[in-house]
């Protein structure tokens, strides 16, 4: 399991180096417009999932701290969640990059907000819709046009 949970890491960072650190090349574009590419964390959180879902469906459809803590405490649990938050942490993060390219938000802002999307997916979320609301407001003081009398 010790395996897994390194290689479903690894299998994620080539995303987040390219959309963190080369935001404006062809490849990194084209690979986050590529529905494939995110989609493979998902899918060894599928893989993983399958076989203990006899497991996780009763834990989750009717959480409770301990079931769910016991579950995690294994090498198992703890790979599944891990794989899981991969998985959701690239989606969030691509829509992030894909977002801001459309928005013209400047990749200086975007990378710091792709990090903590990375390391605490939800705060990361939070902070790009904060750095898109303020990106989205005309700065003040600034003529957008001229009046016409």
């Amino acid at each position: 399991m010790q395996r897994v949970f390194e290689w479903s890491s690894l299998l994620v960072m080539p995303f987040w180096a390219l959309m963190v650190f080369l935001p404006r090349a062809r490849l990194t574009e084209r690979l986050m417009r590529w529905p494939l590419g995110p989609l493979l964390p998902a899918l060894v959180y599928l893989a993983l999932l399958l076989p203990r879902v006899g497991d996780v469906l009763p834990a989750v459809m009717r959480p409770e701290l301990s079931g769910l803590s016991a579950l995690l405490a294994t090498p198992e649990g703890t790979t599944l969640a891990w794989a899981h938050f991969l998985a959701f942490d690239l989606f969030v993060g691509r829509w992030i990059y894909l977002d801001a390219r459309e928005r013209g938000v400047s990749p200086l802002l975007t990378a710091p907000v792709l990090f903590l999307t990375l390391m605490v997916g939800p705060v990361g979320l939070v902070a790009y819709l904060v750095v898109r609301a303020l990106a989205a407001r005309p700065a003040q003081g600034v003529v957008l046009a001229k009046e016409v009398p």
